[in-house]
C-alpha cells in the first residue's frame, strides 16, 4: 500500500466478527480531556465496544471496573480495533508511537490549539463514537523517517518520526556549525540554529515554523529546513522520498541535540551524523472527513479566502 491510500471496508478494520476493542489515550492533565474520555468510554461502552487505557492514566479518569487496564509499553494497543487520542498535538504525537508499534489506525480528537493530525474536535465526540461504533471511517498511511546516529563511523542511536527530526544547537549563545548532505554529496555548511528533516505530515509542525514549505499529505517527498540558518544559501529543500538526508555536526562546533518529534531526545557530540530516510514502518490515521487538505489548512490556520469566486460552470 503506498503512503495515504485511503482503506476502506470492515477488511482494513479487522475480523467483524470478534470482540471490539478500543485503547483510549487521553491528556489527562486537562480537564476537557478527562471529561470528553468520560463520554467516549461510556458511549463505547453501551453499544458493545470494550475500553483499554494505560493504568497510569486510569487513576486520573472516571472509569467503570469493565474498562481493562495496561501496562505503558510499546504494544500496549496490540489488537485493539482503533487507537483514539483526545488532547493536542503532543497527546496525539504520543499516540502515534502506540499506533506504529502495533499497526492499529489512530483517530485524534484536538482539544489543543491547531491539532493537524486530529480528525475531529471536542465538539464532535457523539459523531466520534458513532463513526467507531458503525466502523464509518477509512484508513490512510502516513510517511515516517528512520533515523540513525553515526559518531566515528558507529552507529550508537536508531529513532524515528512521524513529523521530523530536529538536529539543534545545545548552547544558547552559540551557533551550530553543520554540513547538510542529500544521498552521499554535500550541499551546503552554514551556521544557524539546526535543521529540520520532515515528512510531509510534518510540514505543517516545526518546518512550517523554520520557514519550510506546505506539502500536501499525498505527495510523498522529504524536507530538509534550516533553522535560523546564518547564510546567503540555505533555503527549504524538497527531495525524492527515496533520497538519504544527513547533517554532520562539525568537529569545531559546540555538541548539539537531535529532537525526534519533539519527544524523544538525544546529545549529538561534536563530529556526529545524522542520517534521515523513509522509514520502513507508516503510521495509519483513521479519517471520518472527505474535505480535502486545502479546506483543512484554511481552517486550521484561519486562512483569509475571502473574494474567491471559484472555477465558472
Amino acid at each position: 500500500m503506498t503512503t495515504n491510500q485511503a482503506v476502506e471496508g470492515s477488511a482494513a478494520h479487522g475480523n467483524t466478527g470478534a470482540a471490539r476493542t478500543v485503547f483510549l489515550l487521553a491528556h489527562t492533565g486537562r480537564p476537557a480531556a478527562v471529561r470528553s474520555a468520560e463520554l467516549v468510554v461510556q458511549g463505547l461502552l453501551r453499544s458493545g465496544i470494550g475500553v483499554r487505557v494505560l493504568a497510569e492514566e486510569a487513576a486520573d479518569l472516571p472509569l467503570p471496573s469493565s474498562v481493562e487496564r495496561v501496562a505503558t509499553e510499546p504494544c500496549a494497543a496490540e489488537g485493539c480495533e482503533l487507537l483514539v487520542v483526545l488532547g493536542g498535538d503532543g497527546t496525539l504525537l504520543r499516540g502515534a508511537e502506540f499506533a506504529r508499534t502495533s499497526g492499529v489506525p489512530m483517530l485524534g480528537v484536538n482539544l489543543g490549539r491547531v491539532g493537524f493530525l486530529a480528525e475531529a474536535e471536542r465538539d464532535d465526540l457523539d459523531k466520534v463514537v458513532d463513526r467507531v461504533v458503525t466502523r464509518a471511517y477509512e484508513v490512510e498511511e502516513r510517511m515516517t523517517l528512520d533515523i540513525l546516529v553515526r559518531t566515528n563511523g558507529n552507529v550508537v542511536h536508531t529513532d524515528w518520526a512521524l513529523n521530523e527530526a530536529s538536529v539543534e544547537k545545545a548552547a544558547r549563545e552559540r551557533l551550530l556549525e553543520v554540513v547538510t548532505e542529500v544521498d552521499g554529496r554535500p550541499v551546503s555548511r552554514f551556521g544557524g540554529d539546526g535543521v529540520v528533516c520532515a515528512t510531509p505530515t510534518g510540514s505543517t509542525a516545526y518546518a512550517f515554523s523554520a520557514g519550510g514549505p506546505v506539502v500536501w499529505p499525498e505527495v510523498e517527498a522529504l524536507l530538509m529546513v534550516p533553522i535560523s540558518a546564518h547564510a546567503l544559501f540555505a533555503k527549504p529543500l524538497v527531495t525524492s522520498p527515496r533520497s538519504v538526508l544527513a547533517v554532520e555536526v562539525q568537529p569545531s562546533t559546540p555538541h548539539g541535540v537531535l529532537w525526534c518529534d519533539g519527544r524523544r531526545t538525544v546529545e549529538l557530540p561534536a563530529g556526529a551524523r545524522v542520517e534521515v530516510r523513509r522509514g520502513a514502518v507508516p503510521v495509519r490515521l483513521a479519517r471520518l472527513h472527505h474535505a480535502s487538505f486545502t479546506d483543512r489548512l484554511v481552517a486550521k490556520f484561519a486562512l483569509p479566502v475571502a473574494g474567491w469566486r471559484g472555477a465558472p460552470h
